[in-house]
Order: C-alpha cells, then structure tokens, then sequence
C-alpha cells in the first residue's frame, strides 16, 4: 500500500514555530520603531503565506497519492491473470483478485503467510527456492491448491524485486491458470484427429469417384479375359464327354476296329492336339483377369502401409492404362521416364494423383483432332519432377491461383465438384513434394509433380 509523504506536513511546523518565536519578540520590542513594527507585520504575513500555499500542495499531493493508489488497485482488480508479491523469506504480501477467485480464500488467508503453504507439489517448491537463491528460473509450472483440496495447474513467470540498495527484496509472480488452456488443447487436438478422420474419408471418397469414371474401361478390360476363359472350359466340357464315351468304349471290350472308327467320329486326335493351346489359353486369361482384379484393388483399397519405397515409373504406367481405358477422345500418351524412379511413401495415393492428372489431360483434350499427353520425368536436385503436359486450351491466368483450392472447378456442373486437384494437392504435400500448374508457352496446361528421392537403406 502507499503512504502519504509527510516532507510538506514537517515543513509547515518549522514555519509555525518561526510564526510563534515572532510573536514572542514583540514583547520585547516595545520601543522599537513604527518602521521595524510594518517589516515585522510583511514577515508575518509572508510567513502566513507560506504556510498556506504549503498546505495546498500537501493536499494536491496526497490527492494525487489516493490516485495512484486508487488506480493501481483498479488494475490489480482487473488482472485476468494472477499476482504474488513475496519478501525475501517467501511470505506473501501482496495478491490480487484473480489469485483469490482461483483458490477459493480470502485475502487474510493468504497474505502474511508462507507461499509454500499454497503450493501443492514439489516441483513447485523447487523453483520458488531456487528464485529466493537467484537462480535461472524464470517461466515454470506449479500446482496450486485450492481451499477444497484440487491442485491447479498455473504457468507462472517468477521475477526478483530489489530495494533502493539493490538488494533482492523479495519476488514477484504473475501467472496464468492452465486448466481452461489444458481443455482447450484437447478440444483442439480432437478436432484435429476428426478433421484427419474427415480427410481420408474425403480422399477415399475421392478416390471411389474416380473409380467410377473407369468402370466401363474395366468391364471391357475383363471381358475379354473372361469370355476367353470361359469358352476354353465350355470347350473343354466337351471334350470331357467325348474322352467319357471312347475310354468307356475301350473299357467296354470293343473290337480294335470299333475302336478306330470310334476315335475318328469323336474326333480324338484334334481333342488331344488342342489341349494343351485350350488349358495354356484358360490360364493366360485366369491370370490377366487376376492382374486386373490386383490393379482394381491397389487403386481402390485404403492406404495403410506407409513409407514404403516404390517405382513411380511402374505407378505412371498403371494409372495411365486405367485412366485412359474409358477415354472418348482416344488421346495419346507418351512416356519418357527413367526405367526406375524410387519414391518413399504410398504407392496406392500417389497412383490416385497421377489418374486424376491424366483424366484432367483427357477432359481438357477431349474434341481435339489429334489429343495429345506428353508425360516426362528426370532428376533435379534429389526430386523426381514428373511433367504432365497436354495439348488442350490451357489455363486461364485468373484461375491458376484458386486451381487447387477445395471446390474449385472449371468443369460443368455434374462433371466434377473441384476436390481432384485439391487432394492431389494434399498428398503430394504429405510426401515432401509440390504440386504446381501452369500454362506451357506453346500453348497447353502444364502440370508437375515433385517428389523426393527415395534413399535405398542398403546405401545408409
């Protein structure tokens, strides 16, 4: 608290005592003259004068004390975070309302005593002893208890005071209580794990759309293996039958020369010649029919296992079969990479960015004459820069800045919602690469994809 200075008060007396020692003068100059008597009279009055001016400056000076004071603990009531102020031996002297309303006491209950006695875990006791010694801390965490027992989390920031001698005098602690910042992290960190949770349901949701687009691609692509397998075992059912009958016929104690004629009606001989073509055919088509199956999963499948390396150049090559199995334009796509690109990651995401790509090359492509995909990859600077590069009307410059925010499309409505570009954004980010779009001088939009080199473990 602030006290009244008393300079002023004391100055007044001696001038009171001066006004008083005058006054007993006058009976011992009776026979002084009328012109001693006026200089005595302008003293007096001068010495009055004095006394009244000091009096209200004494009063304009404690007037701006109550002030100050008034002010201070107006700002002290209005601190959001709390406010200790100790002497050197650790008692508290000072707290404001905010360390009050946190622990539930009064202020007698706490100032005056040892701030220990409000601590409630070691640690806390540590870094006020290492503040009264003059160590380093500064910023910590401490426990606070409050009247009902409940430790408080508080950060607090512990600062030495000093007199006018320099000596330390005690200490002086601000600190914010952490127990409504402790559930606004969790909070956060929630929202955060459901805006992840959010985002894999939107690329896999992404990713079935595109899946979409190559269903027809893909029921010709199996069809043809099928409708191959399966009239190679329709083929070989009959030939079952007739091996049925003439085996039984031999079995059956047939003349030789029933025999002959039988193998020649059933035709046996070209049974037994197209056998093996029959059973290698039906094998070749189980397994392209597998391959195929194989390719429709890596693609549609949730990616779980990450970081694993893989060839890019073998992902390209998948994704631009299955993105242009369905392609009513009949673009062209050339391919002019590295036979081995290695890349750390998921191969299954990457394979998503690189279909959405070439699908964009035929949308904007499709109508032209001659639709063309020129695809090309080399090393830059321990990054695989692979370079999509179509002949179709380019990019409008006001749109290559918003060409990857979510939403953003170019396309009419019902032909896509804008989350292509965006998610293929995403990934290529989470994989340490960049994404980019321009427009190519010789006219075309011009894509590319950078990825980091992926580093053999057996060189490390």
């Amino acid at each position: 608290m602030i006290e009244k200075s008393d300079n002023t008060e004391s100055k007044t007396v001696r001038e009171s005592s001066a006004l008083v020692g005058l006054g007993g003068s006058l009976n011992q100059l009776n026979a002084v003259g009328e012109a001693d008597w006026i200089e005595v009279i302008h003293r007096m009055e001068e010495v009055y004068n004095n006394v009244l001016r000091y009096q209200v400056e004494l009063e304009e000076k404690n007037s701006a004390l109550e002030e100050a004071q008034q002010f201070i603990l107006s700002v002290l009531a209005a601190m959001s975070d709390i406010l200790i102020v100790c002497n050197r031996h650790g008692m508290v002297q000072e707290v404001n309302q905010a360390m009050l309303d946190l622990l539930g006491r009064s202020r007698a209950e706490i100032v005056g005593h040892p701030l220990l006695e409000l601590l409630g875990d070691d640690d806390g006791a540590r870094y006020f002893d290492a503040m009264l010694r003059e160590q380093s801390v500064r910023d910590c965490e401490v426990h606070f208890l409050s009247m009902s027992g409940t430790l408080l989390p508080v950060a607090l920031n512990c600062t030495s005071r000093y007199d006018v001698h320099g000596r330390q005098a005690g200490m002086v602690l601000v600190g914010r209580p952490l127990g409504e910042l402790h559930k606004a992290y969790h909070a956060l960190n929630r929202a955060h794990e459901e805006l992840k949770v959010a985002q894999q349901q939107l690329v896999h949701s992404e990713k079935m759309a595109s899946l979409g687009k190559l269903v027809a691609g893909v029921a010709h692509e199996l069809n043809n293996p099928i409708s191959f397998v399966l009239g190679n075992v329709h083929a070989l059912q009959r030939y079952r039958e007739r091996f049925s009958t003439y085996l039984d016929a031999i079995h059956g104690g047939v003349s030789p020369e029933e025999c002959a004629a039988l193998r020649q009606g059933l035709h046996i001989d070209r049974m037994l010649h197209d056998l093996g073509p029959l059973i290698e055919g039906t094998v070749e088509g189980a397994e392209r029919t597998r391959d195929i199956v194989q390719d429709l999963r890596r693609f549609s499948v949730i990616d779980r296992e990450e970081g694993k390396v893989f060839d890019l150049h073998e992902v390209v090559k998948s994704a631009i079969h299955w993105a242009t199995r369905d392609a009513k334009s009949m673009i062209r796509v050339t391919l002019n990479c590295p036979s081995v690109m290695g890349v750390s990651g998921t191969a299954g995401q990457i394979h998503q960015v690189v279909v959405n790509l070439v699908q964009n090359a035929v949308d904007a492509t499709d109508g032209l004459t001659s639709p063309l995909l020129e695809i090309s990859g080399n090393l830059d600077s321990g990054q695989w820069l692979l370079i999509f590069h179509d002949n179709g009307p380019g990019i409008e410059e006001a749109r290559l800045t918003s060409i990857f925010d979510p939403f953003f499309t170019t396309k009419p409505v019902g032909q896509g919602v804008g989350l292509g570009l965006s998610i293929s954004y995403g990934i290529v980010e989470r994989h340490g690469g960049k994404l980019s779009a321009a427009n190519h001088p010789s006219g075309g939009a011009l894509f590319t994809m950078a990825l980091p080199v992926a580093i053999d473990p057996s060189e490390s």
